[in-house]
């Protein structure tokens, strides 16, 4: 077989051209810096939602398989608390260990996944994405206000409120435009009823949409993201988001005894690069915006080679 007729390449391929198609728009400044917002809020408050409905629309929660959730998360906490572990407790430790274990589920995910496994990899994949913010950004949000707590009282000032972050956390994850239409598809699932043609044809069209436009913004994205001097760190974050991860959850679903394609989407989901909310966390408690920056652009670049790898290691496997 030619390879590139290989499954893997060829769902890999128009990703990454379609990426490197908004880098050179980036570059050539066809979509300046000032556009990548209204871009963002294009994608994230409208296609996005119209994708994550219709698809969870028509999926009943009694077929749905948790055990992956659990696998996957288990390894990404542990991850996290490892890298802090080796890193030292401090704000700095803890975005460079979400860094390692946060993947671009939903801009590059999505897509990598539709195009190689079809709706069926889609279903099992949107049960990760509806927790993964929940999960992962509350977690790290505690972990941080620990952190700022431990740095305050070292300083003589006081610490904020941990139940009240902690709840703020929570609720704006839970309320966001990725999880909410997830979950409100399948509530509306689980009436029975289907959609009505004259509101599933745009919902179809726009969630078709999504995924172009979302990656040439990745492509753009990068084009006005300098790596600076931060390539050596940057390479460690990269090393864990893009390989140690998906090692990790593979391990983890092994024990739980999954196998075929569910397995396969948890590893894959797990080898995305890096996902943007890292540098919120960044920009927010003001520590290592740079670097995260830096890694984010690096984690996506090499996950041309590091992401074909694995899911070249994954049709082999199964």
């Amino acid at each position: 077989m030619n390879i590139t007729d290989h499954p893997v390449v060829a769902s890999l391929t128009p990703v990454f051209i379609l990426i490197a198609c908004g880098y050179l728009a980036g570059r050539l400044q066809w979509i300046r810096a000032a556009a990548i917002k209204d871009l963002s809020n294009l994608v994230f408050l409208l296609l996005i939602p119209a994708l994550l409905f219709r698809t969870m629309s028509a999926v009943h929660v009694e077929t749905l398989d948790l055990r992956p959730l659990v696998a996957y998360f288990l390894a990404a906490l542990l991850l996290l608390g490892g890298s802090v572990f080796w890193r030292g407790f401090n704000r700095k430790s803890v975005v460079m260990a979400l860094g390692g274990v946060f993947s671009n589920l939903v801009m590059i995910g999505i897509t990598v996944v539709q195009l190689a496994y079809g709706k069926e990899g889609l279903v099992t994949l949107l049960t990760v994405v509806s927790l993964h913010a929940i999960i992962l950004l509350t977690v790290t949000t505690i972990t941080l206000e620990l952190a700022v707590a431990g740095e305050n009282r070292a300083q003589g000032m006081e610490a904020p409120h941990l139940l009240a972050t902690t709840w703020s956390a929570f609720k704006n994850a839970l309320i966001h435009p990725i999880p909410l239409p997830i979950i409100t598809g399948l509530l509306f699932a689980q009436t029975g009823w289907t959609l009505p043609v004259v509101v599933d044809k745009p919902l179809m069209l726009l969630g078709s949409a999504f995924g172009p436009i979302a990656l040439v913004l990745v492509g753009v994205t990068m084009a006005s993201t300098p790596l600076g001097g931060h390539i050596r760190p940057a390479l460690w974050i990269t090393a864990s988001k893009n390989l140690l991860l998906p090692l990790m959850v593979g391990i983890s679903a092994w024990v739980f005894g999954i196998t075929g394609l569910p397995l396969t989407v948890m590893v894959v989901a797990a080898a995305m690069p890096m996902g943007a909310n890292v540098f919120m966390f960044a920009q927010r408690y003001e520590v290592g915006q740079d670097l995260t920056t830096a890694s984010m652009v690096l984690s996506t670049g090499l996950s041309l080679f590091t992401l074909t790898l694995v899911m070249l290691v994954m049709s082999w496997i199964n």
